[in-house]
């Protein structure tokens, strides 16, 4: 009895293989159900279906909790950061953690710029008029925290109090009069700002064109009529969103090469179906600092794709701005 039923295993595991996971399953984090990365998810969802891929799309509260994520929740291999948030992580040598997480994380593809949209009650001109002002710096744990603190460090402007809600929040306040202003990172256009704010709100997209910033994070612009109550094209600075996963996970590498196939093959696809910043896409730019995951290099059977930090001319200048603010 018990060699017939050897026997019986045998077989079957001859003709079905070893019992693993799915490598048509597969985990993306994004940011709030809101944001462009959610939108993204959502898309990168729709694309898979029909192609045999089952993508889970998880919202989130940012960059700082999807780095987190992918490095130890089950189920979650990839997730959208932004490319400062990753350079923080990889400058911070004092804690033993974040040095492990740092050195595992590697990048599937870049993705876009995420223009930093500053929005502010009347009076508030400028960045630098956020000075002594009340001021909304997203939740604890996410980019847009993280890259607004980084903003006031390099430009020494100080306001009054740096408020960390996350975004509905936040817009609630500032429609309330019990903030100044507000700010969320994401690329344009942005759900929470075409659906929560109208011409009648009194609000403006401010203008980030302080000199000591522009140093650190690259010019962008956000075109006028972007948002039905903005007239005008407003001046501002961007940061680059970043697929990434972690390379020890080799269970995990057939679903993320077979993943960053699928993703490569149908870029058309996205760019015409999906959020307008697919247009913006472009998988080969290379990224300063960052590498690409082996096995997205491998299921890509293109080696022109690994990002070689040598060849490289793109700069990223936050990590200089990081490890001066590290060093103090």
């Amino acid at each position: 009895m018990l060699r017939s039923l050897f026997i019986c295993v045998v077989v079957l595991s001859a003709v079905i293989g070893p019992v693993r996971a799915r490598a048509a399953d597969i985990g993306v984090i994004t940011g709030s159900d809101k944001g462009t990365y959610y939108q993204f998810g959502l898309n990168l969802q729709a694309l898979g279906k029909p192609n045999g891929i089952t993508v889970t799309v998880h919202n989130s509260k940012g960059s700082v909790e999807n780095i987190y994520a992918v490095y130890q929740r089950p189920g979650v291999q990839v997730g959208i950061v932004q490319s400062d948030v990753l350079a923080f992580v990889a400058k911070v040598q004092s804690d033993p953690a974040l040095q492990r997480i740092a050195k595992k994380i590697k990048m599937v593809f870049p993705l876009y710029n995420e223009e930093i949209h500053l929005l502010g009650r009347g009076g508030i001109a400028s960045f630098d008029d956020l000075a002594n002002k009340r001021v909304a710096i997203g939740r604890e744990g996410s980019g847009t925290y993280l890259t607004t603190r980084l903003l006031f460090k390099v430009s020494e402007v100080a306001p009054r109090e740096m408020v960390p809600i996350d975004t509905d929040e936040a817009l609630g306040e500032l429609k309330a009069g019990r903030i100044d202003a507000m700010f969320f990172v994401a690329g344009y256009p942005v759900r929470l700002l075409n659906e929560g704010v109208a011409a009648g709100d009194d609000l403006r997209l401010v203008p980030i064109t302080n000199k000591d910033i522009a140093e650190f994070y690259p010019r962008a612009a956000i075109p006028a009529k972007t948002y039905a109550w903005q007239p005008e094209a407003v001046d501002t600075v961007a940061v680059k969103a970043v697929l990434v996963s972690f390379d020890y996970r080799r269970n995990d590498c057939e679903a993320v090469g077979t993943f960053a196939q699928l993703v490569s093959g149908n870029l058309d696809w996205l760019k015409k179906n999906g959020h307008q910043k697919w247009k913006a896409v472009d998988l080969d730019v290379p990224l300063k600092g960052w590498e690409q995951y082996d096995c997205v290099r491998k299921y890509l059977k293109a080696t022109a794709r690994a990002v070689s930090p040598k060849k490289s001319s793109e700069v990223n200048p936050v990590m200089d701005a990081i490890r001066e603010m590290l060093r103090e």
